[in-house]
């Protein structure tokens, strides 16, 4: 039997929980630190309920690595769960003709209380094979390291 891949990332950001958990369900944060760099993300319509959830377009700056066409990835994400201060969960769908990135990914980004700061865990579920794990595991670094610029006081 094929064990099931999980990609994980893991940072500690100095900011409470209740800040983190904001810039995970405000749209022109998530536009700001969640495209992983050499990306610029738009959000297409954003519904902050579970049930609800956004479209995100993410453009490469350098082209012709995209998902969606050449320069970019659309990717319909869906609120599965919304636990305010602790979790949001997600479910990912890449806009692709490529089965390689067919599929629903499911994102848990799990906050936990430390100090005055927060460890904040992403747990990728379900990732398309076509996505490689060490690309993977550079882009939740990528997006972490900016949602902890983001939200730490200057």
């Amino acid at each position: 039997m094929t064990e099931k891949r999980v990609d994980r990332g893991e940072r500690r950001i100095a900011a409470p929980p209740g800040d983190v958990y904001r810039a995970l369900l405000d749209p022109a944060a998530l536009e700001r630190w969640l495209p992983p760099e050499g990306m610029t993300g738009r959000m297409e319509h954003f519904d902050p309920r579970p049930g609800g959830g956004f479209r995100l377009t993410l453009t490469y700056r350098e082209p012709g690595r995209g998902k969606t066409d050449a320069d970019t990835d659309v990717v319909e994400v869906g609120f599965a769960d919304l636990v305010p201060g602790e979790r949001v969960v997600q479910k990912a769908v890449f806009d692709s003709d490529d089965p390689a990135f067919a599929g629903t990914m499911t994102m848990t980004w799990a906050l936990a209380p430390d100090g005055g700061g927060t460890v904040v865990t992403v747990a990728a579920e379900d990732v398309p094979p076509g996505i490689s794990a060490e690309d993977h595991a550079a882009g939740l670094a990528s997006s972490l390291a900016q949602l902890a610029a983001f939200v730490e006081p200057r």
